[in-house]
């Protein structure tokens, strides 16, 4: 049963036909999951719940001021506002190495060399991963950081040893996001970090090299579709890949791991290592011929593939496991990945009109797609974080090397390397079936985190003496009228989970506040506390009920949902 059924189970989403005596199972099994919404505008009610599915969504745990400025705001302006062109965020920088001879601290290292004096390579990779955790930390109300990772699971890399390289690819997706596809295609297949990855600085006319050729129409733009026949995947054949092999001979890179200051980073062409003769491609792409166009027969040969709708559709499906849910059924491929697909090409392969149309449509909002997906781990781990405000190190050194790479630690821990996607098709929850977004949790990453959210919730991350933790008197400055426990527990449900919990779960919360006692007990403790803040008894006493509440709120199964 997948978690949709259990939605509609509960919301009572039953075919006529179900008893109402009929088993929890049977009646699971009886259930109406599917929606027949697809891409109108919502028109329903804008609020609170609306508002944080959307930001929920669109970034990584939003805080509930800019949840409440969202309903403020208003749908169609918290779209605009979340696809807002904004700056690409500086560079990292060299917090710590103080025997680089190249890069000062204080200074970024990106287009700089290494040298033979001194290994530097490993403080850049810090640089590096705590420069992306501190980039999510801070977006705001923008998609870009969501979208950010999006790419990188769709055009993954990994094992490309030199940070500069990561760097690089990164800002082309980052800079790509919403971007032209047909574009970034382009250009990703002659990013240098993707040339090594699957070999295409090796593809010449001599020895060509399938690797990019195979991934190009199987993951990043056509999918392969059913077997047809020998060597037909229906949407392409093993000739295809051949042919393509052939047409994209003679690029290779320059600057990996470089200790020459003159040398930068990137692409080439080589006419010598270039197959110049006429390639033919098969029945499945109309038998178009691509004769020999020298740098720019790649460019010529993406544009041959996005002539195929199925394009647009394979990457709207890939937007819509990624911000809707995994299972797309009939209804879904009509209503909404077939008029997204003809949106993407009536807009030259833009991906905003498209993305932006999903985001405001009465199938996002139908209630069956609020909660249903499971927090992939950088969205579990930094998501307390952001929503729950918590104070991080003034001083760069702690909060880069120390905080955030403790971060990026953690969420590796959970089985999801941000740099490092264990294989070419990302990871597994996005395409594997039947598990999808269940793969996150599994006996090693359910301990993981649940270890990661005891911690951040009490000891906490320590950097020189100095404790990065979730402050509960800081949490729930957030409420008012907090001298109410009902209020209390009802604000952070309403902000940390995507569907509304049961009486019985609210009961059971707010007995950590005030166990088996009267509500007024907790309006008397709280309103002494926010008399006299600087009472250490008042104070202590307080913030141990709430830190037991927000660490069993964390707990719970709704946590790990969006």
């Amino acid at each position: 049963m997948d978690r949709r059924a259990t939605l509609a189970t509960m919301l009572g989403r039953e075919n006529e036909d179900s008893q109402p005596t009929a088993s929890p199972l049977a009646k699971a099994n009886a259930t109406v999951t599917t929606l027949n919404t697809g891409l109108e505008p919502y028109a329903g009610e804008w609020t609170f719940e609306q508002a944080a599915h959307l930001l929920r969504r669109a970034t990584f745990g939003p805080t509930i001021e800019q949840i409440k400025e969202t309903v403020a705001n208003g749908l169609d302006a918290t779209v605009e506002q979340l696809f807002a062109d904004i700056d690409l965020p500086a560079p990292p920088i060299n917090y710590d190495e103080d025997q680089d001879p190249y890069v000062a601290i204080g200074q970024t290292w990106v287009n700089s060399p290494y040298n033979d004096n001194k290994n530097v390579k490993p403080s850049r990779w810090r640089s590096l991963r705590a420069w992306i955790m501190m980039n999510i930390v801070d977006e705001g109300i923008s998609i870009r950081e969501k979208l950010t990772l999006f790419w990188h699971n769709h055009f993954a890399v990994n094992n490309v040893n030199d940070p500069r390289y990561i760097y690089r690819y990164l800002n082309l997706i980052r800079s790509s996001a919403w971007g032209n596809f047909q574009e970034l295609v382009k250009n990703m297949t002659i990013e240098p970090a993707m040339l090594r990855f699957l070999n295409g600085n090796q593809n010449t006319e001599s020895a060509p090299n399938e690797n990019y050729a195979r991934e190009l129409l199987e993951l990043f733009t056509i999918g392969k579709g059913p077997l047809a026949g020998p060597d037909d995947y229906t949407n392409f054949t093993e000739l295809d890949v051949l042919e393509i092999a052939r047409v994209l001979t003679g690029w290779r890179d320059r600057g990996f791991n470089t200790k020459n200051p003159e040398i930068a980073i990137e692409p080439y062409y080589t006419n010598s290592r270039h197959d110049i003769t006429t390639k033919i491609l098969s029945h499945r792409f109309d038998n178009k011929v691509v004769s020999n166009q020298g740098e720019t027969e790649y460019s010529a040969l993406v544009d041959i593939i996005f002539q195929q709708k199925e394009v647009a559709r394979y990457i709207s499906r890939k937007l819509y496991r990624w911000f809707i849910y995994y299972k797309i059924d009939d209804n879904a491929e009509v209503n909404v990945i077939e008029p997204m697909a003809d949106m993407l090409i009536e807009n030259g392969y833009e991906i905003k009109p498209a993305l932006e149309a999903l985001l405001k449509s009465e199938h996002f909002f139908d209630i069956l797609s609020v909660g249903p997906m499971i927090k992939n781990p950088v969205d579990f781990a930094l998501s307390p974080i952001k929503q729950m405000q918590v104070s991080l190190p003034k001083d760069n050194t702690n909060l880069y090397y120390a905080i955030m790479l403790k971060f990026f630690n953690s969420i590796s821990l959970m089985e999801m390397n941000y740099i490092n996607p264990p294989e070419v098709a990302g990871w597994k929850a996005y395409y594997q079936e039947p598990q999808y977004y269940r793969t996150w949790i599994n006996a090693t990453t359910l301990q993981q985190r649940m270890g990661y959210t005891n911690q951040i919730s009490n000891n906490g991350f320590t950097t020189q003496g100095e404790k990065t933790r979730i402050d509960p008197l800081e949490v729930i400055l957030m409420v008012e009228n907090a001298e109410d426990p009902n209020v209390v527990v009802d604000t952070f449900a309403a902000v940390w989970f995507p569907q509304a919990i049961t009486d019985s779960q609210k009961a059971a919360l707010k007995d950590i506040l005030i166990p088996g006692l009267p509500d007024f007990e907790w309006t008397v403790e709280y309103g002494e506390y926010a008399a006299d803040p600087e009472n250490e008894d008042l104070k202590d006493a307080v913030r141990s009920k709430l830190q037991d509440l927000i660490q069993a709120m964390m707990s719970m199964a709704e946590y790990y949902l969006s």
